[in-house]
């Protein structure tokens, strides 16, 4: 490992560590949050968090940006990321509205989140297991670390119901959530000690029949561009 990664992977960690404990106690002091039961990852959901009339907004929106998925360097024809996504416009009203609400419940600097972008799933599409962070001794790491750093959290929200399959499963923690519209996913990216956290595994896995859609909103450990 080279002594540029092993320096990026310090800086990190300490922003990492700082930035899940004040989210960690921002969320716990917070009664419409619910934390689920595993001592290997932090993860919780919070209900009702976006109205059914805003999530047929953001799908129509979605609609609208949604081309074949990227997973840095995966290619798509691979199969390991099937649905289509696209980042929805930062400067929309609505989506800057749906943007603090996330923010505000998170307590995290509006400048390290990602634009949000947004999924569509349709029948037999998938994103097999995979973590949100970013892997050392890739071909993006140095970019990445560039333009924010590590992701340090997850925001993630449903927007309707399927009609079967497209279950959001963390296979570490043998976790799987069905899709209810409204409701928000948020996980900690890292433990306690600031470090990349194996144990966020997770994977959408296929859809059976219907259509599942979701918008993910990414924190970094400083400011993103």
């Amino acid at each position: 490992m080279s002594t540029k990664i092993k320096h990026d992977l310090a800086v990190d960690q300490a922003a990492l560590r700082k930035t899940g404990k004040a989210v960690r106690e921002r969320l716990a002091a917070n009664p419409r949050v619910w934390q689920f039961p595993s001592d290997k990852a932090e993860l919780y959901a919070v209900g009702d968090f976006m109205t059914a009339e805003e999530c047929a907004r953001m799908v129509a929106m979605i609609d609208e940006v949604a081309k074949p998925s990227e997973v840095f360097d995966i290619d798509y024809s691979e199969g390991y990321r099937t649905s289509y996504s696209g980042d929805v416009d930062p400067h929309d009203p609505f989506v800057k509205k749906i943007n603090r609400r996330i923010n505000d419940l998170m307590g995290i600097e509006p400048e390290w989140g990602e634009t949000i972008q947004g999924q569509r799933y349709m029948p037999g599409q998938e994103f097999k297991p995979h973590h949100d962070w970013f892997y050392p001794n890739t071909s993006y790491w140095e970019f990445e670390m560039g333009r924010g750093g590590q992701r340090a959290y997850t925001a993630m929200v449903f927007l309707n119901d399927v009609e079967e399959g497209g279950t959001t499963d963390f296979t570490d923690l043998e976790i799987s959530v069905e899709p209810k519209p409204g409701v928000l996913l948020l996980w900690n990216n890292a433990d306690q000690d600031g470090m990349p956290n194996k144990h966020t595994m997770h994977a959408g896995r296929p859809v059976v029949s219907g259509s599942k859609y979701v918008i993910t909103k990414w924190y970094r450990t400083r400011k993103w561009t």
